[in-house]
């Protein structure tokens, strides 16, 4: 209801779509606007990539070379370059060549230019994607407990309900996949894809063995349900060694791929990108035969495209490094390599084994790469502890509990190393221990 006052018109939060008043959506502003109140503590919770290689001057270089790109490769006079680079781009994006050949080079995946379509950073592939699922109230998305936030505000966007699967040390428990799908059918629900992040996942850190994934492919097969793999952290290995990505094992063309240069390039272009090869029946004349087609016609009405600009920056830096994003970020990995070594040999330090024998009352999982490790701590990890933590030992972390879909995580906190300094992690920890010291005394 609207009612009026001296002021002008006032709305109800009630009468608002019911997502703004899911505390899933004001998580990132909580975080955000505690890290500004408290500008001098050592934050953990900001999961942004390293930062110190960026150079403002590369932009103009890689625009540069993305211009010669269009003008050798392509064959394009530079009046039409110039209509390429300021004027409404294609739909599917100017990046669909170069991002098959980055797939085939990174990740091992063979894929078509038309199965791609380039988005506007990988929130907006996740929001095309569950608005195409979505048909009605019967139908539900899967996805592992804890799964990402930005997943979880899409699915919450989008009303489509996201049901929780179990997760063990490495990562979705398969086994539970199969039933929670069979419980999902029994309530006359309709599972339409489960979404995973394989290598070392947000928030958790874990990453799936090479059978579970195997298994996963087994299971969407035969309980004719598609994976939407989201893939943003898979280079950052910690000890060089990477697991095939979900995409390239796949053979009956299960998986939906969702990638970003969020990580790898910088977060600021916001280009992102989802490879959906998967046929469509019943299109309409003139329209493509792919999921990617469909995806492509919900994009026309949300964005019309991606930036060009962003895309050409990002498109010059793939050419700058032979389409490679592993070339690309040799020196970040070795940066997250170095903090992540920082921060468990800290926690062993700080939070040593009892001297009697008796289980540790802070524990914490070894994850083998990525940006993320998470802490179970012996008190509840609240936004009122975050505030205590940030305000009394100048320490900031994120509520686990925020990537829980039907709650849990409540003594666990997400710790994000990825653009700390190693002494910054130990004096951030220093101060984390003291904070647990404090409320076990």
């Amino acid at each position: 209801m609207i009612t009026g006052s001296a002021g002008g018109a006032t709305l109800q939060l009630d009468d608002l779509h019911g997502s703004l008043s899911d505390p899933v959506m004001s998580s990132m502003t909580l975080l955000n606007e505690t890290a500004g109140r408290f500008p001098q503590a050592v934050s953990f919770s900001a999961g942004r990539p390293y930062e110190e290689f960026y150079d403002p001057l590369q932009i103009h270089d890689y625009l540069e070379r993305f211009r010669k790109y269009l003008e050798v490769e392509r064959g394009l006079d530079p009046d039409q370059v110039r209509t390429v680079l300021f004027q409404y781009g294609h739909t599917k994006g100017l990046l669909t060549d170069l991002l098959v050949r980055h797939l085939a080079v990174d990740e091992g995946v063979s894929a078509v230019p038309e199965s791609v379509v380039v988005t506007t950073g990988c929130q907006e592939a996740m929001i095309l994607l569950l608005r195409a699922l979505r048909t009605g109230g019967e139908d539900v998305i899967l996805a592992p407990a804890p799964t990402y936030v930005g997943f979880l505000g899409a699915a919450r966007l989008m009303d489509m309900p996201v049901l929780p699967v179990a997760e063990g040390t490495g990562g979705i428990d398969v086994e539970d996949l199969v039933v929670q799908i069979g419980r999902a059918r029994q309530r006359g629900l309709r599972p339409r894809a489960c979404y995973v992040v394989p290598d070392f996942a947000n928030p958790s850190g874990l990453s799936m063995s090479l059978a579970d994934r195997r298994r996963l492919l087994e299971v969407a097969e035969r309980e004719d349900i598609l994976v939407i793999e989201d893939n943003p952290y898979s280079l950052f290995n910690a000890d060089g060694r990477r697991l095939p990505s979900l995409k390239s094992l796949d053979t009956a063309q299960r998986v939906v791929y969702v990638g970003s240069f969020a990580k790898t390039a910088f977060p600021g272009a916001r280009v992102g990108y989802v490879v959906a090869d998967q046929a469509v029946e019943g299109a309409g004349p003139g329209e493509g035969p792919l999921l990617a087609d469909q995806l492509a016609k919900l994009k026309s009405m949300l964005t019309l495209n991606t930036s060009t600009i962003s895309q050409a920056v990002i498109g010059g830096k793939l050419l700058a490094n032979d389409c490679s994003m592993t070339r690309a970020t040799q020196r970040e990995t070795e940066i997250y390599r170095r903090n992540l070594a920082a921060v468990l040999d800290g926690l062993d330090r700080h939070f040593p084994a009892p001297a009697d024998g008796s289980a540790p009352r802070t524990t914490w999982n070894i994850p083998g790469g990525g940006m993320f490790a998470v802490v179970t701590l012996p008190f509840e990890a609240d936004a009122e502890m975050l505030e205590y933590s940030a305000s009394r030992f100048g320490v900031l972390w994120t509520p686990m509990r925020y990537f829980y879909p039907d709650g849990g995580g409540t003594h666990q906190i997400r710790l994000s190393f990825s653009v700390l300094t190693p002494e910054r992690i130990e004096e951030g920890l220093a101060r984390l221990a003291a904070l647990v010291r404090d409320r076990t005394a």
